[in-house]
């Protein structure tokens, strides 16, 4: 029998493949597809995205699906998280190239989709920390919670009407009931 090896990808390689109705993340040198989003993944991320748009006013960018450039065990890893959240102080205002984004952001969101579960989305948590991200939130529609992940102390999770407190993001005031409520999805 002959062994057939696949040719990985480089970086550049993966940002140079044609566009399609699949997205993709490079991960371990592999075009590897994102799993397809539900109506409550949906809803849930629509509903982060309105509920911190107005708070990233002046401060930064929050974008949903945005590859990010990352390293990962030392090899390049262009994740597309659910939302990320960069500040201009890290990524200014004028830069506005149509391509991946270039740094870490301070934010990454993650929601847990059918077929996922919490434990794959913690361990992806801990590789975007390793690489320069400085929080992780994995959203849990059945929990009903946010898990905030911090590279230097354990996560903390967050439910019903108990306000997501962070330094990094004063003046955020925010819940997962706030979240679910407005995905409409409070008494799923």
């Amino acid at each position: 029998m002959v062994e057939v090896k696949r040719k990985l990808l480089s970086v550049q390689e993966f940002l140079a493949l044609p566009e399609t109705d699949v997205t993709y993340e490079l991960v371990n040198g592999e075009a590897i597809p994102k799993m397809s989003p539900k109506l409550h993944h949906s809803a849930i991320q629509r509903a982060l995205l309105f509920l911190m748009d107005n708070w990233c006013q002046g401060r930064g960018r929050i974008e949903p699906e945005w590859a990010v450039m990352l390293e990962r065990s030392g090899e390049g890893w262009v994740p597309i998280p659910d939302l990320i959240y960069i500040s201009y102080a890290l990524l200014p205002r004028e830069w506005m190239h149509d391509e991946a984004c270039p740094l870490p952001p301070e934010l990454v969101v993650e929601i847990i989709s059918p077929g996922q579960t919490f434990g794959l989305l913690a361990a992806k948590a801990s590789d975007y920390l390793a690489a320069g991200v400085l929080r992780v939130w994995v959203v849990d529609n059945l929990a009903r919670s946010i898990t905030v992940f911090f590279p230097d102390r354990p996560p903390v999770t967050y439910q019903e009407d108990t306000p997501i407190q962070d330094n990094l993001f004063a003046q955020l005031d925010l819940t997962a009931a706030q979240v679910f409520s407005r995905a409409g999805l409070s008494g799923n």
